[in-house]
């Protein structure tokens, strides 16, 4: 779609502005609650600019990304349900505007976070998948706070701080790489992760 083109080219354009660092922290935490384009765009853009900084680029992307989770978080519990227990206008609102996110898909979730609780919300922070849609519904169905946190900052902290150290040790040789191949290895990562831990569990 154009409009999520031109939003991108718009997002990559703060990284020439002195308001880049900014722009970063305020992206990375509108992305976890309601924004399309992911932080690590910029994030990539301005470690390239300045590779010295570029561990201090990923620590404030995950904190701005912490802070957008509980503000997904606290959006789902507080403004989801109206009085009756059907759906709000705000939560039809982001039905509306976030690509995919379905009723169906939310109903969907909710089973998800009844097998998987911690997994669910730590895939969706360390994947590409959109890590907003799981903030939400997080808050919606009530999980537990404090582990929504703890799996929001491991997940969103390693993703953003995995990507910020590759740069600052590589510089722009690894962008191809993580352009190409980064979300694929996070998704395999993560499959093996789990799995491993699902092992345990069953040989104990």
């Amino acid at each position: 779609m154009k409009w999520v083109r031109d939003l991108y080219d718009w997002v990559l354009k703060w990284s020439d502005s002195k308001y880049g660092v900014w722009a970063l922290v305020l992206l990375a935490f509108a992305e976890a609650s309601f924004f399309p384009i992911p932080p690590d765009v910029l994030l990539i853009a301005l470690a390239l600019g300045a590779r010295s900084k570029a561990l201090r680029f990923g620590l404030l992307c995950s904190l701005g990304s912490i802070g957008g989770a509980i503000l997904g978080y606290s959006i789902g519990q507080l403004l989801w349900w109206n009085g009756t227990g059907s759906f709000s206008g705000m939560a039809q609102f982001f039905f509306n505007v976030i690509p995919g996110f379905t009723h169906d898909i939310f109903y969907v979730i909710q089973d998800k976070y009844e097998v998987w609780n911690f997994w669910i919300v730590f895939t969706a922070g360390f994947t590409p998948i959109p890590f907003k849609v799981f903030t939400i519904t997080a808050g919606a169905f009530d999980i537990n706070f404090a582990m929504f946190i703890i799996a929001s900052t491991i997940s969103r902290s390693a993703r953003f701080l995995l990507v910020s150290g590759l740069i600052w040790k590589y510089g722009e040789p690894i962008r191809g790489f993580i352009d190409k191949y980064f979300n694929k290895l996070a998704i395999l990562f993560t499959t093996f992760l789990i799995g491993g831990f699902l092992l345990i569990k069953y040989m104990v």
